[in-house]
């Protein structure tokens, strides 16, 4: 356990939690359902097409018996230029992917326990200067980093700095039509902060930095652990925050 000068200031124990197996395969799973839940399931209006004053002229001209316009264009059939969409996407369509609830906590798990491993983190593509992961801090540091500049100095202390240096240096826009949509840059993911509070000092102080993201042990999930369903992200607890986890999962069965 570390405090805000990066000096050793007592152990902890990690919580039973982080001896689970990594299972990559059910945090994919659990990162899937997680993900997909929060697309909007997407339709066309019943009537899209369909609007129009076109209609049959019978028979005896020599063409097609379809809906026309006055001025004999065909509307309203699907082989026709402005016609209805011959299969529109439909709101009934399955986006979800299901997960048991047995499934998901055990993923949970296997995703907080991947963060323990250096060689799962370290191929994940993070860039860090310890041997020894998780690395917990001291509950002081919430209160006493109350800066991006003593946040960043710290990280320094720490060998994480590095990291949230590649999450900025590999931010760049993005190719496609997303630019147009509101998602106009990539930002690779950088460090997890695990903390008490987010309205803490500390977690508005880290909250800002590249590829940073900041959970508390309440709102956990494997959206945070394992962007992309890859596990092993690198992650910083604090001391309350961490015991918490271990309460958590003291009345989860795995």
């Amino acid at each position: 356990m570390l405090d805000e000068n990066a000096n050793k200031v007592g152990e902890i124990e990690l919580p039973p939690v982080f001896n689970v197996p990594v299972r990559a395969d059910l945090v994919r799973r659990a990162f899937l359902a997680a993900f997909t839940a929060r697309l909007q399931p997407k339709g066309r209006d019943p009537l899209a097409g369909k609007r129009t004053t076109a209609y049959s002229w019978g028979v005896g001209y020599g063409i097609a018996r379809v809906p026309r316009n006055p001025n004999g264009r065909a509307r309203f059939v699907v082989s026709a230029r402005g016609g209805r969409a011959a299969f529109p996407p439909t709101p009934d369509r399955v986006l979800r992917e299901e997960i048991n609830k047995k499934e998901k906590a055990l993923a949970l798990a296997s995703a907080l326990a991947a963060t323990s491993d250096v060689g799962l983190v370290r191929r994940r593509g993070h860039i860090f200067g310890v041997n020894q992961l998780p690395v917990v801090l001291a509950d002081s540091v919430e209160d006493s980093v109350d800066s991006t500049q003593k946040a960043r100095e710290l990280l320094v202390k720490l060998g994480l700095w590095s990291d949230v240096e590649r999450s900025r240096d590999g931010t760049g826009i993005r190719a496609g039509k997303g630019k147009m949509r509101g998602r106009r840059y990539v930002e690779p993911k950088s460090i997890l902060f695990v903390v008490s509070s987010t309205e803490k000092l500390f977690a508005k102080a880290v909250r800002n930095l590249p590829g940073v993201d900041v959970a508390t042990p309440k709102d956990l999930s494997v959206l945070h652990l394992a962007p992309g369903g890859v596990p092993g992200r690198l992650t910083v607890f604090t001391k309350s925050a961490l015991e918490e986890i271990g309460r958590r999962f003291e009345v989860i069965s795995l």
